[in-house]
């Protein structure tokens, strides 16, 4: 038996192959004659001297039995040569990973922490490997490159209330996308949803805890799936559409500012994109910007909540006391702080008028 058996503990990766060289050398024996004696294709076995195959159990004991060399030497120097690769991965990884650490930093860590979606790691390059999961990218570099994600179709740039941050959004509309990909809804019907307009419209004098699951339920029968999410630092959103596929569309809302008026007209809003298919190949994301296509769905909205034919009276009306904005609420059936949040967005009342008739929402985490 051969007694000149070395370990193998380096950083460099050693197939065991070069090992089964030395040992047929000092036999003598050429590769086509071990070949023959192991029973074993030529093919095979130049695939383990090259270390582009693994040394299984049933070949270490062919190798003890034609060379000699006990079949535990054969396990372990593969063993080691694999744990070996695989450190070298690893090494790998982690300089790849610390290449993208600054450009992880751009995006809401926290926010994402806090949401739900991703582990409140410490080490920076932990990080970078759990944003790259959670966007499902090999790499960061990828994201602004990617359809739904592209910075040139959010409207980027300074909002009236401050920056909206690329990264920031990225990270909000996937975390939106990855909800809804797990909710299972109906195929989209256009009649469907607009006939389900009213009874939407009716959950406004309903609290949060009445009309939450109703209000996703009636939407994911007509085939959209409603997201609401928290607000993220520098999104400067209250919402977004977008479609999943022909048959899943996508309303995502937040309640940004708190307020139930807003949030209402927000997913009224957002409604209005879907049903005046608006951009069915990217996203819309409501922004604080003039542009035609969100006018449309602003009036759209409207015109739901406030009916033009009965809002128009009341306001020539002019009698703005809680008292009348009360009863004509009451009188079209709608939450009267859709009326004042209305009045004031008209100019109609100042900003801090009536507001203890409008409601406020609370993110539950």
């Amino acid at each position: 038996m051969m007694t000149n058996v070395r370990e193998i503990h380096s950083n460099l990766a050693i197939p065991p192959g070069e090992y089964l060289e030395e040992v047929l050398d000092e036999l003598g024996m050429t590769k086509d004659e071990l070949s023959r004696r192991m029973d074993r294709p030529a093919a095979k076995l130049s695939a383990i001297f090259k270390g582009d195959k693994a040394i299984t159990s049933d070949t270490a004991l062919r190798l003890e039995k034609v060379l000699g060399v006990p079949a535990h030497i054969w396990t372990g120097l593969e063993a080691e040569y694999r744990l070996t690769l695989a450190r070298q991965e690893d090494l790998l990884t982690e300089e790849r990973l610390k290449e993208e650490v600054g450009l992880a930093s751009e995006y809401p860590y926290k926010d994402l922490v806090d949401a739900g979606e991703i582990k409140n790691y410490t080490r920076k390059v932990d990080r970078v490997q759990a944003l790259q999961e959670f966007f499902g990218v090999w790499s960061l570099t990828q994201v602004p490159h990617l359809k739904r994600y592209d910075a040139t179709r959010w409207r980027i740039g300074k909002s009236s209330k401050g920056e909206r941050k690329p990264e920031a959004v990225a990270a909000w509309l996937r975390m939106g996308e990855r909800r809804a990909q797990r909710l299972q809804c109906a195929s989209f019907n256009e009649k469907h949803l607009r006939a389900t307009l009213g009874e939407l419209r009716a959950m406004t004098l309903s609290s949060p805890e009445d009309f939450y699951e109703p209000l996703h339920q009636k939407l994911t029968d007509c085939g959209v799936a409603l997201i609401i999410c928290p607000h993220f630092t520098k999104t400067k959103t209250h919402g977004a559409t977008f479609w999943l596929s022909r048959e899943k569309a996508v309303v995502m809302i937040t309640i940004r500012g708190s307020w139930a008026d807003i949030f209402w007209f927000s997913l009224f809003h957002e409604i209005g994109h879907i049903l005046l298919f608006h951009n069915r190949q990217g996203v819309i994301l409501e922004n604080d910007g003039e542009d035609k296509q969100e006018k449309e769905a602003d009036d759209f909205a409207s015109s739901i909540l406030l009916p033009l034919k009965e809002y128009k009276p009341f306001v020539q009306e002019g009698m703005f006391y809680p008292e009348n904005i009360q009863g004509f609420a009451r009188k079209i059936e709608i939450d009267p702080g859709i009326v004042v949040g209305r009045l004031q967005h008209d100019g109609k009342l100042p900003q801090n008028w009536g507001n203890k008739l409008r409601s406020r929402y609370e993110w539950e985490n």
